[in-house]
């Protein structure tokens, strides 16, 4: 039997593969969609769900992105989350510009492998106080994972990480 975390991990995945399949807006192109089975994840694993040290920049900085398109977004730099992790200590910027919390996108070292080539994306919330909740089997690819009609920030190579993080989604294709 499933923990209530799991559990509700596995809910969340399911309803994402729904949309994903029949949303008319849902970033898998339109001929893959009828056979389209879901995406693929690693099996939630709780020791990637971390509370994390915030580190707040002072004055958040701007940091040019360049994205799967050629063009280039700018974002804020609002600090460092430090996190120790089962394969190791991690330190990972978080980006203001996507609403209201944090957006923290990723390399690892199963981007290219195991996971989309680029990168992943974390989005959290903003932290109120020195820590916060991150949970990387919430990891996500951009859309561009799925098709190249849409435009996605590369993460900056300050987030780019040796350790792998074998938690959330995996590669789209095998």
């Amino acid at each position: 039997m499933l923990d209530a975390y799991a559990d509700a991990l596995l809910r969340e995945r399911r309803e994402k593969d729904r949309a994903f399949k029949t949303d008319p807006h849902s970033p898998i192109p339109r001929a893959e969609r009828a056979s389209f089975q879901g995406l693929r994840y690693y099996d939630p694993d709780p020791s990637y769900r971390v509370v994390a040290r915030w580190e707040p920049a002072a004055a958040p900085k701007p940091v040019r992105v360049q994205t799967s398109t050629g063009e280039v977004r700018e974002y804020l730099d609002a600090g460092v989350l430090r996190a120790t992790l089962p394969v190791g200590e991690v330190a990972l910027h978080g980006y203001e510009g996507v609403g209201d919390g944090l957006f923290v996108p990723f390399r690892d070292a199963t981007s290219g492998k195991e996971t989309y080539g680029a990168g992943r994306y974390l989005d959290l919330e903003r932290p109120h106080g020195g820590a916060l909740e991150v949970d990387f089997n919430r990891a996500y690819s951009p859309y561009c994972a799925y098709s190249e009609d849409y435009s996605c920030p590369f993460p900056p190579p300050d987030n780019w990480l040796k350790l792998p993080i074998r938690a959330g989604e995996r590669s789209y294709h095998e």
